[in-house]
């Protein structure tokens, strides 16, 4: 998890204890973009609850505050381990050996299939060709795919 999506759950912590922050990342232009759940939805209300309750990085940035939308971010071993079973694309910060046998010459950064496993260290990917373990500490990005 990055430092500002860090001080981000430290933030909402107390004035918004159920919002959880799926992913924070600096874009192009100087813009925070924050992907938010909750429990019962993410409104527009809620949106702009916590766009108010980041002042101080309101001040450094462009706040873009949103629900996760269908291709929702899994950054942390519960969100995967919640979504097992469902398609997964999986960005590594290396290419490492794409799992096919007739293949293994082959490298890849990016891999997409059902997500099979997942544990305190890694995930396990059913991608194209075999399966695939993956440490959380080699994914960059990650996210759902429409099935």
């Amino acid at each position: 998890m990055s430092p500002i999506q860090s001080e981000i759950e430290e933030s909402l912590a107390t004035a918004e204890p159920q919002v959880e922050v799926l992913l924070a990342e600096v874009v192009s232009d100087g813009t925070l973009r924050i992907y938010i759940d909750h429990p019962d939805g993410v409104t527009l209300a809620l949106c702009e609850r916590v766009s108010a309750l980041l002042t101080d990085l309101r001040e450094r940035y462009a706040l873009e505050v949103s629900s996760p939308g269908s291709e929702r971010p899994l950054t942390k071993p519960t969100h995967f381990r919640r979504f097992v079973g469902r398609r997964a694309r999986v960005r590594t910060r290396e290419p490492r050996p794409v799992p096919s046998a007739e293949e293994q010459a082959r490298r890849a950064k990016s891999f997409t299939g059902e997500l099979v496993g997942a544990t305190d260290s890694e995930i396990t990917l059913a991608a194209d060709g075999g399966v695939v373990a993956i440490p959380y500490s080699e994914i960059r990005r990650s996210n759902l795919v429409e099935e």
